[in-house]
């Protein structure tokens, strides 16, 4: 991307019965939204043609074939599919599986080949999008098997960031799941993306322990005292700022994350339940790690309220800023990076 072009943010659609296709109208029906960066929805004319009737949305829209010929200061919507698709708002279908999967490979696709600066992802169903080419939990494991690079489901604000040790892990795995590797791994992403992404030159992380009062020194298990301590020491011997294990339970209502930039939870729940209660409609899903920025609002489906035009799309909204913001911090990061290596190549 030229420094004077507008950000291309791509959008994968999600399951068209779900509230995704409302929260991306709604985002972009503000014009001014246009004046920061150039969309590129990938579902199909016919599809957004019919979804913008049915929720009465007065929104001008560009139809194109690939995502390279997105126009600015237009909503650009790249023709995945051309054929009529069913959508019945509300409802778990096959087809809502299919072309959900369609919109995010397409999307995928374009961001790999530079024809979109970031992807935002609307939501999806994650059992109707299984298939025989996509058969992971999320996005976020997909994602990682397409871009380069480790990922970790990162959630964000601009006062909170929660990583995690392990995401879409059923309970009874995850202390098994758990290795010293694991977290040495897991730890570093998180302390390289707030240095590139977050322009935080010192991180200081706080990591949550696996069990209950982080083991009781091992009388409520052994793993926080065998796994997490002499972990967490080693990083801090390397000159980290790593703190912890914390007793997860009173770490949030103490009000100690405020001493942190970045938490490190052991388990999706574990992390994810205390950071939507602080900020729930408007945190933002990150997928750090990868060699690409994608960002996605930290809601699902909805199908509960989908086709009633009652859609919060906030958090839709805060994750192409968020995306954007990344975006512009990682390329300053690799421009100060080389200036640096430059630098240090002319010397010797």
């Amino acid at each position: 991307m030229k420094s004077s072009d507008k950000i291309r943010v791509g959008i994968s659609i999600g399951d068209l019965n779900g509230i995704g296709s409302e929260i991306v109208l709604k985002t972009f029906e503000d014009a001014r939204m246009m004046e920061l960066c150039t969309p590129v929805v990938f579902a199909s004319a016919k599809t957004i043609t019919f979804i913008k009737k049915k929720l009465n949305f007065d929104i001008p829209f560009q139809g194109i074939d690939e995502a390279a010929q997105a126009i600015d200061n237009k909503f650009n919507v790249v023709n995945v599919w051309k054929e009529n698709v069913p959508v019945n708002f509300g409802e778990e279908t096959e087809e809502g599986g299919k072309y959900a999967f369609l919109s995010l490979q397409a999307a995928t696709n374009a961001l790999k080949n530079g024809e979109i600066d970031i992807l935002v992802t609307a939501p999806i169903n994650k059992h109707n999008i299984q298939s025989e080419e996509f058969k992971f939990p999320g996005h976020t494991d997909y994602l990682a098997k397409e871009l380069g690079g480790d990922s970790l489901m990162f959630m964000i604000t601009d006062s909170l960031k929660v990583g995690l040790l392990t995401d879409h892990v059923a309970v009874k795995d995850v202390a098994a799941a758990i290795t010293p590797q694991l977290i040495e791994k897991k730890i570093k992403i998180i302390h390289k993306t707030l240095q590139q992404d977050f322009k935080v030159q010192q991180p200081k992380i706080a990591v949550l322990g696996i069990n209950p009062h982080s083991g009781d020194s091992g009388v409520i298990g052994k793993e926080d005292e065998e796994i997490m301590k002499p972990t967490l020491e080693k990083l801090r011997n390397s000159g980290k700022l790593i703190f912890g294990p914390y007793s997860a339970d009173s770490f949030f209502g103490s009000g100690n994350y405020k001493n942190f930039d970045a938490i490190v939870a052991a388990y999706h729940d574990q992390g994810l339940i205390p950071f939507k209660t602080l900020s729930f409609g408007s945190g933002v899903n990150f997928t750090a790690g990868l060699n690409k920025v994608r960002t996605s609002p930290d809601h699902g489906t909805a199908y509960e309220i989908a086709g009633k035009n009652q859609a919060d799309h906030h958090s839709f909204k805060e994750a192409v800023f968020k995306g954007m913001d990344i975006f512009k911090s990682r390329q300053e990061y690799e421009e100060l990076t080389q200036n640096v290596l430059k630098k240090q190549s002319k010397k010797i």
